[in-house]
C-alpha cells in the first residue's frame, strides 16, 4: 500500500472512532470531512480493512442511502446488522430505517482536526 493511502486510511479510522453509539455515518461523509469528497470508495476500502480493529466501529459506516454495503466484511451472517440493532438502530432488508435520525455528519459535528 502506498504511504499516502496508509495515512488516509489512518485518518478514516480516527474519524470512525468518533462516531457516537447509536449513530451512523456514510463513506462519503467521512471522505468529504477529510477533504477528499470524491474518495468515498477509498473510505470503503479503509473500512474493509478495519474488521480486525476492535477500536474502530466499522459497523457504523454505511452507504449514503443507509444500506449495509460492507456487511460481507463482518464475521457471521448478520453481524453488522446485529451490532447496529444492539445500539437501537432498526435495520430492515439491509437498510437503516429513519436514517436522518441516526445520521452523524462529521463535517457538522467535529472541528476540523484532520
Amino acid at each position: 500500500m502506498k504511504p499516502e493511502n496508509q495515512n488516509f486510511f489512518h485518518k478514516v479510522y480516527e474519524v470512525a472512532k468518533l462516531i457516537p453509539f447509536g449513530r451512523v455515518t456514510s463513506y462519503g461523509a467521512i471522505a468529504k470531512y477529510l477533504g477528499a469528497a470524491r474518495s468515498a470508495r477509498m473510505v470503503g476500502w479503509a473500512m474493509n480493512g478495519a474488521g480486525g480493529m476492535e477500536d474502530v466501529p466499522a459497523h457504523r459506516v454505511v452507504n449514503k442511502a443507509g444500506l449495509l454495503t460492507g456487511k460481507h466484511h463482518f464475521d457471521g451472517t448478520n453481524l453488522m446488522q446485529q451490532l447496529l440493532e444492539n445500539e437501537g438502530i432498526v435495520v430492515i432488508d439491509n437498510q437503516i430505517q429513519n436514517l436522518d435520525k441516526h445520521f452523524w455528519d462529521p463535517g457538522k459535528e467535529l472541528a476540523e482536526d484532520f
